[in-house]
């Protein structure tokens, strides 16, 4: 029963968290939004594992938290957060889709963790064929490039710290090193709200705007979050990662049901080919695992 109530967090949670943004960052300045996201969930988990006896992070080890940090809070929420007051919550979560597929391109290609497979090859391909398709001119109209190019990129920052952080020194709780993480990506994040001119909306905000960043904290950072790092300890990474092939059905059904947001057959066609591309990556690594 545990099991199945993680694996519900980990895809019902995290795929409501790409609505979620959508009704924030539409109220509340996107790194703002971000900020306070990662600060609150941060500091309670952190400070949750510290009262519960875990070590304080060594010098060395936050520095690497700090990389960590920047490449996976800072580099990869500013954009995407910034990016969804332009993209629909759907689209965005199909785009974010592509994280396993923009590792293992640097894993294969760039680092040289992995050996080369032609199938994989052909999968990067399926996978990224599908984000052009996307982001192709239609009569229909076309999703907003330059936003969608910063969630894209945003993915790559987080694959690339994701690659980084695996020869780093980090401490042994993996989530002790997530909120620490998570804590100063916060401080980052509201502090380049600050550096760029955001305006603060507070105490102002309507109620819809308070409540999405709630879920955001609550079911995004701190429910699904520590769900996933209970399922890592007890089943293989690759079939715990299978969220990144149902998180998008989640997202594009909510939004599409909730929020009005359009669904077109090319939507439909093209999410169809980064999610089965995302699914014969993850089932290939799993087999070679195995």
């Amino acid at each position: 029963m545990r099991l199945v109530l993680a694996f519900l967090a980990v895809f019902v949670l995290w795929g409501g968290t790409f609505l979620a943004i959508r009704i924030a960052v539409l109220i509340i300045p996107p790194f703002l939004t971000a900020g306070i996201r990662f600060l609150v969930a941060g500091g309670v988990l952190y400070g949750f594992l510290r009262l519960r006896g875990e070590p304080s992070p060594s010098m060395a080890e936050w520095r690497s938290i700090a990389i960590m940090a920047l490449f996976m809070f800072l580099a990869t929420y500013a954009p995407l957060f910034w990016a969804e007051q332009y993209v629909p919550s759907g689209i965005t979560s199909v785009i974010e889709a592509t994280l396993p597929i923009t590792t293992l391109t640097l894993e294969v290609f760039v680092f040289r963790q992995q050996r080369f497979r032609i199938q994989m090859l052909g999968a990067v391909i399926v996978g990224f064929g599908g984000v052009a398709w996307l982001l192709v001119q239609s009569d229909t109209g076309s999703v907003p490039v330059l936003p969608s190019l910063a969630i894209l990129g945003g993915g790559i920052a987080w694959s690339l710290g994701s690659v980084l952080t695996r020869s780093l020194p980090l401490p042994r709780s993996r989530s002790l090193t997530s909120g620490a993480a998570m804590l100063l990506g916060g401080f980052v994040l509201l502090a380049l709200s600050r550096l760029w001119g955001e305006p603060n909306p507070l105490p102002y905000i309507p109620l819809r705007a308070i409540l999405a960043l709630i879920y955001l904290i609550t079911a995004g950072s701190l429910v699904a979050f520590t769900a996933y790092v209970w399922l890592l300890g007890r089943m293989p990474a690759t079939r715990v990662a299978s969220h990144a092939y149902v998180n998008p059905v989640v997202a594009v059904v909510l939004g599409y049901f909730v929020a009005g947001e359009q669904m077109t057959l090319r939507t439909v066609l093209a999410s169809l080919l980064i999610v089965l591309s995302v699914f014969f990556i993850l089932r290939s690594n799993e087999s070679v695992a195995k």
